[in-house]
C-alpha cells in the first residue's frame, strides 16, 4: 500500500491534467465565445448548462454525485461565460444575503458583483446596462410573493426572465460566544428571527434581546461586530464575516425553499421544458378571469402560479401575474393570448425560460 506522501504525489498529478484539461475547454470556450458574439447569439444558455450536468450525473461516477458535479461545474460555466465576455450581476443586497447566495450559485466567485439596497434598483440596473443580470426573490413557499418583484416585472418592459433558480433557505444561528449563556443579544432580519421560534423556544433564547436588521446579513455583521450576541442568518453571511455557526439549520419549516428570478434583456429560445410568465389584465366583469383562465384549459395548458397585484390607481382594479409551462413561441399559447386580445385582456409577456424546478 502507498503511504501518504506517494498518494499526494498521485493527487498533484491527476491536479496537473485535470488544470491542463480545463485550459484546453477554455480555449474552446474562447471559440465559441466570438461566434456567439458575432452572431449575437446569448452567452447564458442555462438549458445547454442543464444538458451538461444530466449527461455527467448519468456516468454514475463512484465518488461524484449530481450535488457534487454541480458545484463543480456551476464555477466552470461562471469561469467560461466570463471568458467569453465579462458579466456583472446585480442583486438585492448586501453581501451575504440569500439572493447573493443564490447569484453564486449560477454565477460563481469569478464574476462582477453589484450588491443593491432594493428590489427595483436591480431592475434599473439591468435595465440601464450597467449589469447584464439581476437576481431577485420572486416568492417563498411560506411566506408568499414578493409584491414589489411582482410590480416591477410589469413596469419594466425591457428587462425579461431568462431563467429560475429554486434554493432551500436555512437559517444558521452564529456566534463568538462559546455557551448559549453569553448570548445577550440576537440580531436578525425579523422573518428570519419569526421563521426559528421553535429552536429560541426549544434552547431558551425567546426571552434574549432582539434586534431587528434589515437583513441577516447584515445580522451577521453586527453579531462579528458586538460581544455576547449572536444572528440568525444565512451561511454564506456567516462565512462572509468569520462568524463561526453554533447551529444549522435552525428553521422551522425544514422544507422552506424561495423561488428567485435572473433577469436580463434577452429572449430565450425554445428548449421543450419552458415555463413562460405573463402579466394579465381582464375587464372588470363577472367571468372574465375565469373566461382566461378557461382558454389555458382547452389548448391543455397547465398553470403554475396565479396571483393578483393591485394596480395602484385610485379604483381597486388587479392584474394577474400568471405561470404556465410552455413557450411564447409554441402555437398553443399563441393561440392563446391572441384570442385574449381581441376579446380585451392587455397581456403583457415577462419572459419564457427553463423550467428550474427540474435542475
Amino acid at each position: 500500500m502507498k503511504n501518504i506522501d506517494e498518494l499526494r504525489e498521485s493527487i498533484d498529478a491527476v491536479d496537473n491534467e485535470i488544470i491542463e484539461l480545463l485550459s484546453k475547454r477554455m480555449e474552446y470556450v474562447k471559440k465559441i465565445g466570438e461566434i456567439k458574439q458575432s452572431s449575437g447569439q446569448n452567452i447564458y444558455r442555462p438549458e445547454r448548462e442543464r444538458a451538461i450536468i444530466n449527461r455527467l450525473t448519468s456516468l454514475n461516477l463512484r465518488n461524484l454525485n449530481k450535488k457534487a458535479i454541480e458545484a463543480i461545474f456551476f464555477e466552470i460555466f461562471s469561469i467560461s461565460r466570463n471568458i467569453e465576455k465579462p458579466q456583472t450581476i446585480a442583486f438585492l443586497g448586501p453581501y451575504g444575503t440569500y439572493s447573493h447566495q443564490a447569484a453564486k450559485s449560477r454565477f460563481g466567485s469569478i464574476s462582477s458583483y453589484m450588491p443593491l439596497s432594493n428590489i427595483e434598483a436591480v431592475f434599473k440596473e439591468v435595465d440601464n446596462k450597467n449589469a447584464k443580470y439581476g437576481v431577485v426573490p420572486i416568492e417563498n413557499n411560506t411566506e408568499g410573493g414578493v409584491g414589489t418583484t411582482l410590480d416591477c416585472l410589469k413596469e419594466y418592459p425591457n428587462v425579461h426572465i431568462v431563467a429560475e433558480i429554486y434554493m432551500d433557505i436555512h437559517h444558521s444561528f452564529a456566534s463568538s460566544c462559546e455557551n448559549l449563556e453569553n448570548i445577550k443579544t440576537i440580531y436578525s432580519h425579523p422573518q428570519g428571527y419569526n421563521q426559528c421560534l421553535k429552536f429560541l423556544e426549544d434552547h431558551d433564547l425567546m426571552s434574549t434581546k432582539f434586534i431587528a436588521t434589515k437583513s441577516t446579513a447584515l445580522a451577521a455583521k453586527e453579531a462579528y461586530e458586538n460581544k455576547n450576541t449572536a444572528a440568525i442568518c444565512s451561511h454564506i453571511a456567516a462565512n462572509l464575516y468569520n462568524l463561526p455557526i453554533m447551529f444549522e439549520k435552525i428553521e422551522d419549516n425544514l422544507a422552506n425553499r424561495t423561488r428567485f428570478l435572473i433577469l436580463s434583456d434577452f429572449k430565450n429560445e425554445k428548449t421543450g421544458d419552458d415555463k413562460t410568465s405573463i402579466m394579465a389584465q381582464t375587464d372588470h366583469t363577472p367571468g372574465a378571469l375565469s373566461n382566461l383562465l378557461n382558454m389555458f384549459r382547452n389548448e391543455g395548458i397547465n398553470l403554475t402560479k396565479l396571483e393578483s397585484r393591485p394596480i395602484k390607481k385610485k379604483d381597486f382594479k388587479t392584474i394577474f401575474y400568471i405561470d404556465f409551462e410552455g413557450h411564447i413561441d409554441d402555437q398553443k399559447v399563441k393561440n392563446i393570448l391572441n384570442l385574449a386580445e381581441k376579446i380585451g385582456n392587455e397581456i403583457v409577456w415577462l419572459g419564457s425560460y427553463l423550467n428550474g424546478d427540474k435542475i
